[in-house]
């Protein structure tokens, strides 16, 4: 393995420490909502209102090992597909993340998993903002050194200024620092090797696990979602998926 690469690791796996170190007991409560949620045969969401933040509603949606009751939100506004810089565009549209909660029908009693890499933008603040109105709780992951050290008068920012880690019921600390990217390479201005990815699909997942051994303890065994290419995975899948046909949406 080259030097530059056992650096990569060495950083992914720092920031990866640093997470369970100080974030296990916020991981953990987060994941004794999601099994309340689940004991009562609720589904609950999860939405990254940002371009590459779109990937951790993905991570744990629809996939091998995750919990089928996950509901991720892919609103085409801010995906990569329709454009990247459309995508920067509207996260930074007040107003527009209003308009997906809505879209979405979040009620009073649901559950709201909120991931962006810096907890800023518009799309970000105001899906906080909107589901908090309506009632629903709202668990968030971002980096709050990101956030904090982001100067108010940022184009990305959201009107109110506002920081995602302050105004979610629950709030965990992706530990991201400001730039995303760790690696630094001679004669290169830029750094290189983005983080946040790791970390959010690291906490994700975490969540996931807790999840399930909550329920476990219960006697509780949830619908958990079986690679499709792997043998028997298409008829285990199937048990299932009558009963949330309808109720998530991009199923």
């Amino acid at each position: 393995m080259s030097k530059i690469i056992a650096d990569y690791y060495s950083e992914i796996k720092k920031y990866l420490d640093e997470i369970i170190k100080t974030e296990s007991d916020q991981i953990k409560k987060a994941a004794e909502m999601v099994a309340s949620h689940i004991s009562d045969d609720k589904i609950f969401y999860v939405y990254g209102p940002g371009g590459h933040s779109n990937l951790a509603s993905q991570e744990v949606f629809f996939r091998a090992g995750g919990l089928m009751h996950a509901s991720a939100i892919l609103d085409e506004g801010t995906l990569l597909s329709g454009g990247a810089l459309r995508s920067m565009a509207i996260e930074r549209t007040p107003g527009y993340g209003r308009i997906v909660i809505d879209d979405y029908n979040l009620q009073n009693g649901d559950l709201l998993i909120l991931t962006n890499a810096y907890g800023i933008n518009a799309a970000t603040i105001d899906a906080a903002l909107e589901a908090k109105d309506r009632g629903v709780t709202v668990i968030s992951i971002s980096s709050f050194s990101h956030a904090n050290n982001t100067p108010e008068n940022h184009p990305a920012r959201h009107p109110s200024k506002l920081n995602l880690h302050n105004i979610s019921h629950l709030s965990i600390d992706s530990k991201i620092q400001v730039g995303d990217a760790v690696i630094n390479i001679e004669g290169q201005e830029q750094m290189v090797g983005a983080m946040s990815t790791f970390a959010n699909a690291f906490i994700l997942n975490a969540i996931t696990l807790e999840t399930v051994e909550i329920l476990a303890r219960k006697g509780i065994s949830p619908p958990i979602w079986k690679s499709g290419n792997a043998t028997g995975g298409d008829e285990w899948n199937n048990q299932f998926i009558s009963r949330f046909k309808g109720k998530i949406r991009k199923l």
